[in-house]
């Protein structure tokens, strides 16, 4: 059956006739103002674009399912996991970090991988990377990190500069930027790389019980790289070579999959970890803490419309549901806050009523009036609480239990005291999990872009990064310096005397 055909309106749906002639007075004389389809389209037209994400502008989403393929309810009382083979709705978005919307996709970049999961108890968004650690661990310092991979404020181009001068001043960062310099710094597609929610969260059981968890998603597509020339060959060929492959693979019902698994300690195993079990910058080993399984991700929509969904789509580490929770992370505690005012700022306060932000069950609370206000802003329904005539109640079952703290003073504790000041064990065993192939790609990438630091800090600025190296493994340090034409030897001598 053929479509109906459709009138031509304006926003407010008045048919008009004209849409390519604006009113003049005579065929070539000025504009008038009345014309008001003219305003329309062009006041429109100048605020097509909303302001663009400061991080992770530039990605790619898809609709899917989650399914259930493991109890795991003695972990957790959420009720998405509470039944093996259930289904949960998800929408996913993937991303690049430091580039802008126009930027390759291929760049060499920690990639988003962010899931929302449409939950009978609310939308439960899993914000995380294709890394299991992060270059900081404290939320202050996130606002200088991205600094550094952006541009140079006076040159307006990414400065590798920057970029080796942070890492250089900030060892917490060496095991994140062993990750980035390796060819996992550069996935294939979307769907040949893991995803992490990185942060340390809590589960909460039936009994109140809490347990200390870590997300994976294990792509089931096997991971795949580009090595950096191919990386570096693909920006010029398609700049958009990851957004293609995910449409064109969905659209073909290739439909991409990845393994959900969780590592979970308990609080007491926590009071024993060997690091701090909620640094961003460090890894929970397998060995200790194995895999679980718990399901499996299929992605098979492509959004009707880009801006709307992928766009338009918001994600916050704030919104969990019943049976998961935070810890005490400190760059995961600055998410918190951070996350939804960004939201708020780029798509307005009412952001949660966009339909791919919008949780598609039951929404009940007194927030009122804002930007884009589409719900019927609760109608003649009071907006204050308590009151004593509507029928919204609190359910106390929901509580979660008190997390107990320890008696300190409140203070500002330096994230890399003594106990907390490890950079180099875990990068170090990173490195020597590598093939040969590995090693020497990651290499070749580092010295590649630490060729690019130039300035009158440039030998300040590699020799105190080439300590760093050494500390973690000396074969590693000793291929950088080597790659860069620096004496191995003194910088060597300094690595085992430095303090930082």
């Amino acid at each position: 059956m053929a479509k109906k055909k459709r009138r031509l309106t304006t926003a407010s749906g008045s048919p008009y006739a004209e849409d390519e002639n604006m009113m003049t007075v005579g065929a070539r004389g000025p504009a008038l103002l009345q014309d008001y389809t003219l305003h329309e389209k062009m006041a429109h037209f100048n605020r097509e674009r909303i302001p663009e994400r400061v991080v992770h502008a530039k990605g790619t989403g898809a609709y899917g399912a989650f399914t259930v393929t493991n109890d795991i309810t003695k972990y957790t009382r959420a009720k998405l996991f509470n039944k093996i083979g259930k289904q949960t709705r998800v929408f996913v978005r993937f991303s690049t970090v430091g580039g802008e919307k126009g930027s390759a996709d291929s760049e060499r970049d920690p990639r988003g991988f962010a899931v929302k999961f449409y939950t009978e108890d609310g939308n439960w968004d899993l914000v995380g990377n294709n890394t299991p650690v992060f270059f900081i661990k404290d939320a202050k310092k996130f606002d200088m990190f991205i600094h550094t991979q952006k541009r140079d404020p006076r040159t307006n181009c990414k400065s590798p500069t920057m970029m080796w001068d942070f890492w250089s001043l900030n060892p917490e960062s060496l095991h994140q930027v062993m990750i980035l310099m390796s060819d996992r710094g550069t996935p294939y597609t979307y769907r040949n790389m893991n995803g992490y929610g990185s942060h340390t969260f809590s589960f909460i059981n039936k009994d109140n019980i809490r347990f200390w968890v870590k997300f994976h998603f294990k792509t089931m597509q096997g991971i795949k790289n580009f090595t950096g020339p191919e990386a570096a060959a693909m920006r010029g060929k398609d700049p958009d070579c990851a957004q293609r492959d995910l449409v064109e693979a969905i659209d073909k019902h290739n439909y991409p999959k990845w393994a959900l698994k969780v590592q979970i300690m308990t609080e007491e195993q926590a009071k024993r970890f060997r690091w701090n079990p909620f640094d961003l910058t460090k890894v929970w080993p397998h060995k200790e803490y194995p895999l679980i399984d718990v399901g499996v991700m299929e992605l098979n929509e492509i959004p009707e419309n880009y801006f709307a969904e992928v766009e338009q789509s918001a994600f916050a580490p704030a919104h969990v549901v019943d049976g998961i929770g935070y810890s005490p992370d400190k760059m995961l505690q600055g998410r918190l806050l951070s996350y939804p005012d960004a939201h708020r700022y780029r798509l307005g306060a009412n952001y949660e009523q966009i339909p791919v932000n919008k949780c598609p069950y039951e929404v009940s609370n007194y927030q009122r009036d804002g930007y884009m206000r589409v719900d019927g802003n609760g109608g003649s329904s009071p907006n204050y609480s308590p009151n004593s005539f509507d029928d919204i109640y609190i359910d106390k079952s929901y509580k979660e239990p008190g997390m107990q703290l320890d008696s300190s003073y409140a203070d500002w504790y330096d994230r890399n005291a003594e106990g907390e000041n490890d950079h180099y064990t875990q990068p170090g065993d990173l490195f020597r999990l590598m093939t040969d192939q590995d090693k020497k790609n990651t290499i070749n990438n580092i010295v590649d872009s630490m060729k690019g630091i130039v300035g009158p800090k440039k030998d300040e600025i590699i020799n105190l990064q080439l300590c760093h190296f050494f500390r973690a493994d000396e074969n590693l340090g000793m291929g950088i310096a080597k790659g860069l034409g620096v004496n191995p030897k003194e910088i060597l001598q300094a690595s085992k005397t430095a303090v930082h």
